[in-house]
């Protein structure tokens, strides 16, 4: 039983993630007497499964304004967090505590070992400086709260007293790591409000089979356009994969949000420009190239120079040219019909995959109810909110990572 009576800390933070850790280890250096609660058996669950066990620790993104923007229309909340901590400043954070970095495709930060367990390494000895204390097994089961303000939190076998609360409990992404959205549960409590929690940067389900003869195949730069009543509802350039059930990859990831909240007011469509560099024209020539290159081929034998080996079964299949038509006899129509299935491949979202498949969780805390310069509750006079569990949500690519960086250190540096 956890039930420390005789002291009372000056920040008790709730959820030992990237924000938590951030939070606790900010508010210690500060001189704070800093408590953390933690439901697991250790620290930093989600952290190490990010970036596929390498953590993608932040991006390179160090103009302010555009890395606001990555944010959508909910990023000018970040800006101050950002001003005051912003990638810069997190990259210099990990090598101060002996973790070099490395920047990637699309500016992703990794360390240079490729091991998410060196991350966490930095925040144990962080933490271990600033004589933070970490309660594990600590789950919360109630806060209480006298008129604006937090009195106590009861635990499942004990309680706890400070003087200001950070609550850091992420959202409802992979709940195997812990995160199942009980701190939405107290916040309302609290009276808090809370933007529904829905899965983001989360696979889609295609409703078409056709899409599990391609499982395991990653297509670089091509666009996604999302549709809906055959109107362009978003667009993305990058790389997607084929997967099982559907598509994932990046550009799938970060359009995942856009498409959940399209599915609440019908069918969606996702269109795939397979050549997005090419226009129309300029693609029609350099398939007739191909086409009188190998003029003696069957045409299932001519489309291995454009096209993966993979997807050649598939796009022939739908372009209703026989396979064994010899290049030489495809006519103009055939082939233009065939370079608008290159630049419109189309199919139809089933869904998306739940939260157990998500790597973030979009909605949570109102912003409304934060204020932006502290992360201080506009509601209760001693609560502070960071991470994954406020009402904002970046792209794949560091980004969200960032985002707990930033925010758990404003709210420890005021809490």
């Amino acid at each position: 039983m956890f039930k420390d009576n005789q002291t009372i800390f000056d920040v008790a933070v709730i959820g030992a993630g990237p924000a938590g850790l951030m939070a606790a280890g900010r508010a210690a250096e500060l001189g704070k007497k800093v408590v953390i609660l933690e439901k697991n058996k250790k620290p930093g669950r989600k952290l190490m499964i990010t970036g596929k066990g390498r953590c993608n620790i932040t991006n390179a993104e160090f103009d302010l304004r555009k890395l606001v923007e990555n944010y959508g229309k909910k990023g000018q909340f970040l800006f101050h967090a950002f001003h005051l901590f912003g990638s810069q400043k997190a990259i210099e954070f990990f090598l101060k505590w002996g973790l070099k970095t490395k920047v990637e495709r699309g500016k992703r930060v990794f360390p240079v070992s490729d091991n998410a367990q060196d991350v966490l390494n930095v925040f144990i000895k962080y933490l271990l400086k600033g004589k933070v204390k970490i309660v594990y097994g600590a789950e919360v089961t109630n806060v209480e709260r006298k008129k604006h303000h937090i009195n106590r939190l009861i635990l499942k076998d004990g309680e706890i007293v400070a003087k200001n609360y950070i609550l850091c409990t992420g959202g409802k992404s992979y709940p195997a790591t812990g995160s199942t959205g009980d701190g939405y549960l107290w916040a309302q409590k609290l009276h808090h409000s809370v933007e529904d929690p829905m899965p983001a940067l989360v696979p889609l389900k295609i409703k078409e089979e056709w899409v599990t003869e391609l499982q395991g195949l990653s297509l670089k730069n091509v666009e996604a356009t999302i549709l809906q009543k055959n109107k362009k509802q978003a667009g993305v350039f990058g790389e997607c994969l084929f997967t099982h059930f559907g598509l994932s990859g990046p550009i799938i990831l970060d359009v995942s949000q856009k498409v959940g909240e399209l599915l609440k007011n019908g069918a969606v469509e996702i269109s795939l420009d397979l050549k997005p560099a090419l226009d129309f024209e300029t693609l029609d020539k350099r398939l007739q190239g191909d086409l009188q290159k190998y003029h003696n081929k069957l045409f299932q034998n001519c489309l291995d120079d454009l096209l993966p080996q993979k997807m050649i079964p598939v796009i022939i299949k739908f372009s209703g040219i026989d396979p064994f038509k010899r290049a030489t006899y495809i006519t103009k129509e055939e082939r233009h019909g065939l370079v608008r299935l290159l630049k419109n491949l189309k199919m139809t979202v089933g869904g998306l995959l739940g939260f157990e498949s998500a790597i973030v969780t979009s909605g949570g805390i109102s912003l409304r109810e934060i204020d932006d310069k502290t992360m201080k509750s506009k509601i209760v006079d001693n609560l502070f909110f960071a991470g994954e569990i406020i009402d904002v949500t970046g792209p794949s690519g560091g980004f969200n990572l960032q985002l707990c960086w930033s925010t758990g250190y404003l709210a420890g540096e005021n809490a």
